[in-house]
């Protein structure tokens, strides 16, 4: 095997830092209000609900915008969509790329927003939709019609095939009832993609189904917005009640879309570790540039064992999972998105675990600083705690690595 950098990636990767330096760091530097230690509050519009504020969501489709103008935006999506067709590989080398750059805007870790876009409902729609649904990508990407996610339920987040929420044929139409959790992006969604069982027992792997939903739909409604360990939130608490929809609302096909929602799984985790990656470390990074300049008793704070031991161990770590999130990735590109699936489960719970434990030990070894807002040790733990929940908790991801391991599960 080659392990060597390729050539196209390296380029791709110079003119990212080229664009954000020439692009983004200035627009940044006009608004430090929502990257200081203000972040959280200057972003947070907390008399309605804790969503985003208008001011930071234009910042962002700004960053967009640009992003879009240079190439970048869509490079990950195929050229039908306007992108570059970037492989599973490259995104991996980009994701990981980003993150270690730091916080910013180039990277806005709270919302997942990025001069790189990650387009796993784009993908999806443009995967299984169909050609009325296809019609609306282009507002899906540039977020002129943003569509949220809601498959998690009050009652069942791991164990999605016990889902309570129902649709029910009557005539040319579905009646949606129930209720979803966790609703990401319901605060500027025009539709929901909501999943719902239409047939089958709790447990069954068929008879979930996707569908489009317009948030203006008489019967739904979000009741208010979770507030969570990193703000502002899009994550809402949605009720559905007698929620009538065509059969044009069906994205792909009746009964299978626990397939749908495992295609955005997928297309995220494998990302997302390479991007946890890439934020522990900088971490890492930054905590070994302040230990060699730091100085205690006359001496750095860099030659203390109980500094340097573990940083190497955190260090050693991220090497060989930086291999495997490559191998993992260039392996899904050569034999399909669903193969390798205990792979992407360890990468993914070990990611996000690693990427924490980096947090806190930048923390410890800033010391008073560390914990202060005026570094991004905090800010990086908070946003990345989250995914050793979402998207499949860690032990849900262990608990796929142990089937295949043990022979309980097939490679999907």
């Amino acid at each position: 095997m080659d392990y060597a950098v390729p050539a196209e990636i390296r380029t791709l990767l110079e003119e990212i830092d080229t664009f954000v330096a020439r692009e983004i760091e200035p627009l940044e530097a006009e608004h430090p209000e929502f990257f200081d230690e203000r972040r959280e509050y200057a972003r947070t519009d907390w008399e309605h609900g804790g969503v985003p504020r208008e001011e930071w969501e234009a910042l962002l489709g700004e960053m967009r915008r640009r992003a879009d103008e240079a190439g970048l935006y869509r490079y990950a999506l195929p050229e039908e969509l306007g992108g570059r067709d970037g492989s599973n590989l490259a995104m991996a080398f980009v994701r990981e790329h980003l993150a270690e750059r730091g916080p910013g805007l180039h990277n806005v870790l709270q919302q997942e927003a990025s001069i790189v876009g990650n387009f796993p409902i784009a993908l999806a729609i443009h995967r299984f939709g169909s050609d009325e649904q296809r019609a609306m990508l282009e507002g899906i990407i540039t977020r002129e019609t943003p569509v949220a996610f809601g498959l998690t339920e009050p009652d069942h987040g791991s164990d999605a095939t016990w889902m309570d929420t129902t649709a029910e044929k009557e005539g040319d139409e579905w009646v949606i009832d129930g209720a979803k959790r966790w609703n990401s992006g319901m605060h500027a969604a025009t539709h929901d993609l909501v999943f719902a069982r239409t047939s089958g027992d709790d447990g069954d792997r068929e008879g979930i189904t996707g569908f489009l939903v317009p948030t203006e739909a008489p019967g739904l409604e979000v009741e208010y917005f979770h507030w969570t360990f990193n703000m502002p939130t899009d994550h809402a608490e949605v009720d559905l009640d007698g929620v009538r929809v065509p059969d044009s609302a069906v994205v792909g096909e009746v009964g299978q879309g626990l397939g749908l929602a495992r295609a955005f799984l997928y297309e995220n985790r494998i990302r997302q570790a390479a991007a946890s990656l890439g934020a522990a470390q900088f971490c890492i990074d930054e905590a070994v540039a302040y230990a060699r300049e730091r100085e205690t008793w006359g001496e750095p704070l860099a030659s203390r064992q109980a500094i340097q031991f573990p940083l190497a161990e955190l260090h050693t770590e991220a090497a060989m999972l930086r291999e495997l999130v490559r191998k993992t990735a260039w392996r899904l590109d050569r034999e399909g998105q669903f193969s390798g699936a205990d792979r992407v489960s360890m990468v993914n719970y070990y990611a996000n675990d690693l990427v924490c434990r980096a947090a806190d030990r930048a923390i410890q070894v800033h010391g008073g600083m560390g914990y202060s807002r005026a570094k991004p040790f905090e800010h990086v733990y908070r946003h990345h705690r989250r995914y050793r929940i979402t998207e499949g908790a860690e032990e849900i991801q262990k608990r796929r690595v142990a089937g295949h391991l043990f022979g309980y599960l097939g490679d999907d």
